[in-house]
């Protein structure tokens, strides 16, 4: 804890890096202030009671979007066709070699992918708004007599217009501020819901100590309940970031070379590979693939039969959610990694750089054992989130708390971002003093 108030106080006293951070939080203000313009020509109450009736699904959107869903308002679309557009663009890049080639130009191709992946999202929200315009149809204002299309048109130009500006704040936050705006537009929309959450388990902690007829054991079981709950949900948070951090550490020996009159290199090191390398992206890939049936069912057929019944039930908290859910995270964990873990141009480097790994040859046998290391990780990485996400729906479902489900999820956005926010920061501050930040000042004041 000290080390992030360290980190953080020393940002802010560089004044490149605190005009950065500072436009970061400007950025993210007008986020929430946008999540409180109503859309026009929608009756608040009658939106937020339909989507309240989607269950899981409205929930999963809701996080998807930013937290903004439930609200009416202008950016209730939030990052999700963003989102979508990315997990069609990166799965399309497999099977695309026009895409391929694309995307492995450096900085150049990634800047047109970048470019088709705004467009494709803006191409996605005006599907999106319509389908979302249809499916809350009902809570709809005519603003001319007779002419309720006209609200129609107006509530999809709103709800994409919305979208699009969102896309522009999370570019400029990765242009001008720090950190990566999508993912930080996602992790400010799940912090304002806290106090709501804390809210919702305080009212389930009373209602459950209303059971009782003595009113002090009530009271008591009921404060028993809210610190139980309290306390796993800062075992969960403690064991996230645990996981997050962790590092499988392969040693690299670099051999020595002589440049003039001096010898350089002969040092040893290491190939830090994380074990949460994906984050939380394949949970958000499964969790937007997993919805896609109850928005079929939910948004088309307003009155469905048992078949439809039956596919919205199956797919929203019963034992087929959780299979398939489980199956999709792992399937993704092992997908993710396999288009953005390059063990070939890894192996390259070190040969490059004079380095070779303990009782491995250079070239190909690097490249594989590299590959089979990164494979091992993904098991405890697959087995990871699905411990996270789905034990906290699990306990949600069979405990009645209400939104509990979402917490394991909430809290990887959460600490992911966090954590990926903080060693950018402290990152800048290397780059700025490779000695250290905080060594410099520590010279500076024994100096005076």
């Amino acid at each position: 804890m000290n080390g992030i108030f360290d980190t953080a106080v020393n940002a802010f006293s560089v004044q490149s890096l605190r005009k950065r951070l500072l436009y970061t939080f400007m950025i993210l203000g007008l986020f929430m202030l946008g999540g409180l313009v109503p859309v026009p020509a929608v009756d608040g109450q009658k939106f937020t009671s339909i989507l309240q009736t989607w269950g899981q699904l409205g929930s999963i959107m809701d996080i998807i979007s930013g937290g903004g869903l439930y609200h009416a308002s202008i950016l209730s679309m939030g990052v999700s066709p963003y989102i979508n557009a990315s997990i069609i663009i990166q799965l399309l890049t497999v099977v695309i070699p026009a895409l391929e080639e694309m995307q492995k130009e450096g900085a150049t191709g990634r800047k047109k992918m970048d470019k088709i992946t705004r467009y494709s999202a803006i191409g996605l929200a005006l599907v999106q708004s319509s389908l979302f315009c249809f499916s809350t149809r009902d809570s709809l204002i005519e603003i001319v007599p007779n002419a309720k299309w006209l609200s129609a048109v107006l509530v999809v130009a709103s709800f994409t217009a919305g979208a699009a500006l969102v896309v522009f704040l999370g570019e400029k936050i990765n242009d001008v501020g720090i950190g990566n705006g999508v993912s930080l537009i996602i992790f400010a929309g799940i912090v304002t819901r806290l106090p709501e959450m804390a809210k919702t388990l305080f009212s389930k902690a009373v209602e459950i100590s209303g059971y009782f007829d003595n009113a002090i054991v009530g009271f008591l079981v009921g404060v028993l309940v809210f610190i139980l709950v309290t306390i796993v949900a800062l075992v969960i948070i403690v064991f996230v970031i645990y996981v997050q951090d962790a590092e499988r550490r392969i040693p690299v020996q670099y051999s020595k070379k002589v440049i003039g009159r001096n010898q350089r290199g002969g040092n040893r090191d290491y190939l830090p590979l994380k074990v949460n390398m994906s984050g939380v992206m394949p949970v958000i890939f499964a969790m937007s693939i997993l919805s896609v049936p109850s928005i079929i069912v939910t948004m088309f057929i307003k009155e469905p039969g048992d078949f439809g019944k039956w596919l919205r039930d199956s797919f929203n908290g019963s034992a087929w959610y959780y299979g398939v859910y489980f199956f999709l995270i792992f399937a993704f964990t092992f997908f993710y990694s396999s288009i953005n873990f390059h063990p070939i141009e890894i192996a390259n480097n070190i040969n490059q750089n004079g380095g070779t790994i303990s009782g491995i040859r250079a070239g190909k046998p690097t490249t594989e054992f590299i590959k089979k290391a990164a494979f091992r990780l993904n098991w405890i990485e697959a087995v990871f989130l699905v411990l996270v996400c789905i034990l906290p729906t699990v306990v949600g479902t069979l405990t009645g708390f209400q939104n509990v489900w979402f917490a394991g999820t909430s809290v990887l956005i959460l600490t992911s971002v966090a954590d990926d926010l903080i060693r950018q920061v402290e990152g800048e501050l290397e780059v700025r003093s490779p000695k250290g930040f905080l060594e410099d000042l520590t010279v500076k004041k024994t100096k005076k």
